[in-house]
């Protein structure tokens, strides 16, 4: 992977950021997504943010090879930090990490959201605690997209400021609203493997010495749920 040919699952990040975007890309790491974006004509500027060293030193050095240092602005910061306010941001990915480290990256950094960015998230594990996050903060889900990328199941959900209060329901929350009316057939797979693994914890359990029959009644429920859901009787 390189700033010419992305990963599929960092192709698909790029196809929700709109035309003229002025972007913040938050925990970079090489910078590919931005560089992308940018020699693409698809963004006019965007702020490449990483907290670390290493990782920043490797997003100049892509940069510098691309010419773009007059479009992408590197810089050190811890998550949201990196964004100034003459960069009147419109647009921000963070991609990558799990959805714990997302939500904190999202929350650490409120003062920095102006209600008019589009939220591009890409969590790793963890897509509900996200959900979770933009419902408690006024956010509406516009977009969400699964996929399969080198045998790994990511999902892709994209928020914009609410003008009113939202309100999921624990389903939506889990499986994800839009995602739950399409039932894609990787969305089926991804969850007919969450039931093989429930199914292994509770095998698992069963063997030890003090069964936890509440746990394993959570678990169970759980598994019904999924059962229901990718059967279409949700």
């Amino acid at each position: 992977m390189n700033s010419n040919h992305l990963s599929k699952r960092l192709e698909t990040v790029s196809e929700h950021v709109e035309r003229g975007s002025r972007l913040a890309d938050i925990g970079s790491d090489h910078a590919y997504l931005p560089i992308y974006l940018a020699k693409n004509k698809i963004i006019p500027y965007g702020v490449v943010g990483e907290v670390a060293k290493g990782p920043l030193s490797n997003a100049v050095s892509e940069i510098k090879k691309e010419k773009l240092l007059s479009v992408l602005q590197p810089r050190l910061a811890d998550g949201l930090a990196a964004i100034e306010p003459g960069d009147n941001i419109t647009a921000i990915t963070i991609a990558g990490m799990g959805g714990n480290l997302i939500t904190h990256i999202l929350e650490s950094g409120k003062e920095k959201l102006k209600g008019n960015e589009k939220l591009i998230l890409q969590p790793n594990v963890g897509e509900p605690i996200v959900r979770k996050w933009l419902m408690v903060n006024g956010y509406q889900i516009k977009a969400e997209q699964i996929l399969v990328d080198d045998s790994h199941t990511y999902e892709i959900i994209t928020a914009i400021k609410a003008s009113q209060k939202m309100a999921y329901s624990p389903n939506e929350l889990m499986f994800g609203s839009l995602l739950l009316k399409e039932k894609s057939p990787v969305f089926k797979a991804k969850w007919r493997e969450e039931i093989g693994q429930r199914q292994r914890v509770i095998a698992n359990m069963q063997k030890a010495s003090h069964t936890d029959i509440q746990k394993i009644q959570r678990i169970k429920v759980e598994i019904k749920t999924i059962n229901e859901v990718i059967k279409g009787e949700s």
